[in-house]
């Protein structure tokens, strides 16, 4: 179970965009991830791997954590919603939750749970 200031570190990382560090600092290196029903990767390194392909294609991106944090033992729930700005000028926003394992202080399984319509780039609409 993630103590209250780990779990704050670890939003305040996410919130300033350092997608790849969190990564790195907060989960373990054997932890599984999961895209709704797609297969699991496993390892930090194959996530940090997805991170970095994923970001090498952002312009720009906004990351918020909409609170509550839900926290059940060794169990938490988020509420995400990002804003990606790609290269190509197309945007994607995309909410979701994260369903953790926590195991000590680092996340040892994580599922994503999103709408995958959301995924699909889109142009922006100017008002």
């Amino acid at each position: 179970m993630p103590s209250k200031e780990t779990l704050e570190k670890f939003i305040t990382r996410v919130e300033a965009n350092a997608h790849i560090e969190a990564v790195e600092e907060f989960y373990a290196e054997d932890a599984t991830m999961q895209e709704n029903n797609e297969p699991l990767r496993f390892g930090r390194d194959a996530h940090v791997a997805n991170e970095r392909k994923v970001m090498a294609r952002v312009k720009s991106l906004k990351s918020k954590c909409v609170r509550p944090v839900f926290v059940e033992g060794d169990k938490v729930v988020i509420r995400w919603i990002f804003h990606f700005e790609w290269l190509d000028g197309t945007v994607t926003h995309l909410e979701e939750l994260a369903y953790q394992r926590w195991q000590d202080e680092r996340i040892v399984e994580e599922t994503f749970f999103y709408d995958p319509a959301q995924r699909v780039p889109h142009v922006e609409e100017k008002y």
